[in-house]
């Protein structure tokens, strides 16, 4: 017993060094570059906490309102949190290895599986709801896994916590719920059915859950209003296009497909832990005929991964010695490679050189990293440079949250006042009163400007100092001075909501 929890305490120490490796890379790469247009968002909503906002429920900004608080605007401090949670998920894949009766060699395979896949390493290097939403997914697995394994129910109480606080980070995580249901009713799982400790797991989750409902309920549903607008614009784009091709290449490193593969099929076989097959193939139906993102599946693979690294362990420790070591070998170096391959196009590992020109024409994410501080500058430049009258009732009105969060984050280092947008949850905070005569707008077209806002005149553009072509410097170049709305402010307001 002895040797097993010093050989137990070893394999752990692995699965730590993998995922503290993970988290060191970020923490060193993170301070390139600048905040991403999401980034911002959330940052402008940690400084009005709510019980709910518009495109998500209220966790992440409440954890970013701790990380301004801790570490002031920096981005390796912002970003810690989402480090922290994908170090978690690499070390929770590989224990759950562990529990599925992996040794060293399917707990370290399953580790790096998740560490060297495209999606997980780019939830590390931004803080969103989606990195958090990952590590829920995980973690719930890891929990059903000790659930089936040790038939105790109170394990549901653990399911429920992290369902409810899954709630409050992304209503999506409703997809892994419905997998574990069907699953209950079509595994021999029902049995829990009957458990007061199950009842008891769904009434934590709705406990956590219960202030963003009420939220809800007091603004009309207004995010599902927000959901349904973006899926029709996603479908309308294209961006649902692939959900099978990215399964393999966003979701998980393109080497690791035998793993999450032998890894389903082990489950479904499994009558012990059939249920977790279902918790992969119902939200991969429902998104598939749902027209969702190819990303949105990415938190079940790990609970595949770890299953099909413990079957592969088991094959492999019954091939001849030196068929054995190749396999290995081969394996290892082909997913370290691509791994190394995803790191230069997903992580921002140099602030110069070849490797930033590289990652910045493959990676659309970091280049919307780039240029929110020239545009900060610029419009105080604008300020400025307006007639003292002008600047005694100036507002900075805005198209985008990007924008939103750029002037509210980093334009306080330039006495800028809070800025006026439409979009999202910035909406239902409204418009400063009195509300300003002159105002500088960015992030909408000439047209728009000339049509709703008197007075017009161009009077910048929008650029950054790396030339790279991005949502602001190809689709909103222009900045203008202009007076107030045509129609009365009231009329404007309930006008200009946006969801995006």
């Amino acid at each position: 017993m002895k040797h097993m929890d010093t050989h137990s305490r070893a394999d752990t120490l692995v699965l730590v060094v993998i995922a503290a490796t993970v988290a060191l890379v970020h923490v060193l790469t993170n301070h390139h570059y600048g905040f991403h247009r999401d980034e911002l968002q959330v940052l402008s909503d940690a400084l009005h906490l709510d019980w709910g906002f518009v495109p998500y429920p209220p966790l992440t900004p409440f954890l970013e309102r701790i990380g301004l608080a801790l570490f002031g605007v920096s981005l390796v401090g912002l970003r810690l949190f989402s480090v922290i949670a994908q170090g978690l998920a690499v070390l929770m894949t590989g224990l759950m290895a562990r529990e599925l009766g992996g040794g060293r060699l399917a707990q370290t395979t399953a580790a790096l599986a998740v560490a060297l896949s495209p999606l997980p390493l780019f939830e590390g290097t931004e803080f969103q709801y989606t990195t958090f939403d990952y590590l829920w997914w995980v973690l719930i697995a890891y929990f059903v896994i000790r659930l089936l394994k040790t038939e105790n129910p109170r394990w549901w109480l653990a399911i429920g916590v992290t369902v409810g606080v899954g709630l409050m980070t992304k209503y999506t995580v409703l997809f892994l719920v419905a997998g574990i249901l069907s699953g209950l009713l079509l595994t021999r799982a029902r049995r829990f059915l009957g458990s007061w400790w199950f009842w008891s797991g769904i009434a934590v989750a709705l406990l956590i859950f219960l202030p963003n409902l009420v939220w809800q309920i007091l603004h009309g549903f207004i995010s599902l209003h927000f959901l349904q607008h973006i899926h029709a614009r996603d479908i309308g784009e294209g961006r649902a296009n692939g959900f099978i091709r990215d399964q393999f290449i966003i979701c998980t490193n393109p080497f690791a497909a035998p793993l999450w593969i032998a890894g389903l099929l082990c489950f479904l076989r499994d009558r012990r832990y059939r249920l977790l097959a279902w918790m992969y193939l119902v939200p991969l139906v429902l998104y598939l005929f749902g027209k969702g993102r190819g990303y949105y599946l990415g938190g079940a693979y790990p609970m595949l991964m770890a299953m099909g690294a413990t079957a592969g362990e088991r094959w492999v420790e019954l091939l001849p010695r030196l068929w054995r070591r190749t396999v290995e070998a081969t394996f290892f170096t082909a997913l370290a490679v691509c791994g190394l391959y995803i790191c230069a196009v997903v992580l921002p590992l140099a602030s110069g050189g070849r490797l930033k020109d590289f990652a910045l024409h493959n990676n659309g994410d970091l280049r919307e990293e780039v240029g929110w501080n020239e545009l900060v500058k610029t419009v105080s430049g604008i300020r400025d440079s307006l007639a003292p009258e002008q600047r005694e009732s100036v507002g900075v009105l805005v198209g985008n949250y990007g924008e939103q969060g750029a002037i509210e984050i980093l334009g306080p280092a330039y006495h800028l006042p809070l800025p006026i947008s439409g979009t999202n949850s910035a909406w239902l905070r409204g418009y400063p009163v009195p509300a300003p005569s002159t105002l500088i707008v960015l992030g909408l077209s000439r047209k728009y400007a000339e049509r709703t806002f008197t007075s017009c005149r161009l009077a910048g553009h929008n650029g950054n100092s790396y030339h790279v072509q991005n949502e602001e410097s190809q689709e909103h170049p222009d900045i203008f001075v202009c007076g107030g709305p045509r129609m009365p402010w009231p009329e404007f307001w309930k006008n200009y909501q946006n969801f995006g």
